[in-house]
């Protein structure tokens, strides 16, 4: 897995994503997870700078991360309340963890930083080996909006501005897709481009049934409201008998 949070994006991450860091993105995901895990220690995958994890600490929730961004683990070690946090780095699809855990959690769509399906399933299985009987493991991932699609087209904008393009290519054929970025800064142009892999959440489903975990909960968001046909995202809950 490469790492593509080095120094130059963790350095602008937090201004980059503030809305996500506002309270009302914040609060209702720190609210479920904290009831979920039911007072047990918690994992959290790909942990970032702490955008989650700091605020369930504070709760008083034991939180350890995995990450691969060293960076990315700077900056939360940085912040107030950062060195109490346990933070391994590592790739979260076979890195392993002392210890059992209540919860593990992977939110903002980060599952599909595993580009292949054969890292997604083997995320669901280092959950599982992770998880005390009773455990839940949380995704939150948008739905594959393929829709968007004209016959023929695979690229989506979805951000136009005077100094910098954003762009999703698709790739139906393999589920696999990247996110394009052009910003000119000075005159000169700079480009960056992220892959990922998006998936349906049938196929969640099946990678949890492979690695022995079944369905609790699905919700179209934090606030568990209903899925439906129309969602753009869910909140996933397996749980392990």
């Amino acid at each position: 897995m490469d790492d593509h949070f080095g120094e130059r994006v963790a350095a602008r991450y937090d201004e980059a994503s503030a809305e996500m860091f506002e309270p009302g993105a914040v609060d209702p995901v720190v609210d479920l997870l904290a009831d979920l895990a039911g007072g047990g220690r918690v994992l959290e995958l790909g942990i970032g700078t702490g955008r989650i994890a700091l605020p369930l600490s504070r709760r008083g929730v034991p939180v350890h991360g995995i990450d691969l961004s060293r960076a990315m683990a700077d900056r939360l070690r940085a912040k107030p309340g950062g060195d109490t946090i346990g933070v391994t780095i590592g790739d979260f699809a076979t890195t392993r963890v002392e210890g059992t855990f209540s919860l593990a959690y992977l939110v903002f769509n980060t599952i599909m930083n595993l580009t292949t399906q054969e890292a997604q399933v083997a995320c669901f299985e280092n959950v599982a080996s992770h998880l005390a009987p009773g455990g839940r493991f949380v995704i939150e991932v948008g739905v594959p909006d393929l829709r968007r699609l004209p016959p023929g087209q695979n690229i989506v904008p979805f951000h136009v501005g005077p100094t910098g393009w954003a762009f999703d290519v698709y790739d139906t054929a393999t589920q696999s897709m990247s996110s394009n970025y052009v910003d000119v800064v000075g005159g000169h142009g700079e480009y960056r481009s992220i892959p990922f892999r998006y998936v349906w959440p049938a196929e969640l489903d099946l990678m949890a049934r492979i690695a022995g975990l079944r369905l609790r909960d699905r919700w179209a968001g934090w606030t568990a409201a209903p899925f439906t046909h129309e969602s753009g995202a869910h909140v996933s809950v397996w749980e392990k008998p």
